[in-house]
């Protein structure tokens, strides 16, 4: 039995968002064929057996600091969410930390027949559940600098673009996010 949503978005367009914790043994063999399709090439586990994609969360589910979540659409399991405090997980060393900072990362499950929007949608709902936490002040991303698709959806969101860090597995694009710029992109404000 999965456990409960710890998270739920209704978007206008697409429907019924759900986050509910990833349950590394259970959860590995969906990941692995996530988490090894050529479209995820940027998630670098391309290589990796379901043993493997296990272990990798069963590691991040032991972690002080770390989290994984499953995204569900329209209760089918549809999206991989990380969230991560990027002062002492990703990013140690590499920016200047700031208090409300809480790091991301995002997998949309490769399929065959995509959903317009379906990105963008799934990139909301996790800032939304980020922003939840009164504490969280601004969202910290660092991806591949070759993935140019995810930095328009990022700024789409709001996200700038700081400067490229040299990390040991790429070159990541640090980008900051602040709950003004977020809803900001929502005609929102503060």
């Amino acid at each position: 039995m999965s456990a409960p949503a710890v998270f739920t978005r209704q978007d206008p367009r697409l429907g019924a968002f759900a986050l509910r914790p990833l349950d590394p043994e259970a959860d590995a063999e969906l990941l692995h064929g996530w988490v090894t399709h050529p479209k995820s090439a940027f998630w670098m586990m391309g290589d990796a057996d379901v043993a493997q994609v296990a272990r990798a969360y069963r590691e991040i589910a032991d972690h002080p600091h770390h989290e994984a979540l499953l995204g569900l659409h329209r209760g089918r399991p549809a999206f991989l969410v990380e969230r991560y405090d990027p002062a002492r997980v990703e990013l140690v060393g590499l920016y200047e930390p700031e208090p409300g900072d809480v790091g991301m990362h995002f997998l949309c499950a490769p399929t065959d027949t995509p959903l317009h929007g379906f990105s963008r949608a799934v990139l909301t709902t996790v800032m939304e559940l980020l922003f939840s936490d009164p504490a969280t002040r601004r969202v910290v991303v660092e991806p591949d600098v070759r993935n140019t698709a995810v930095h328009a959806l990022n700024a789409a969101v709001g996200f700038r673009a700081v400067r490229t860090v040299g990390k040991p597995e790429k070159d990541a694009l640090l980008s900051f996010c602040t709950r003004e710029q977020y809803l900001a992109t929502r005609g929102e404000s503060a």
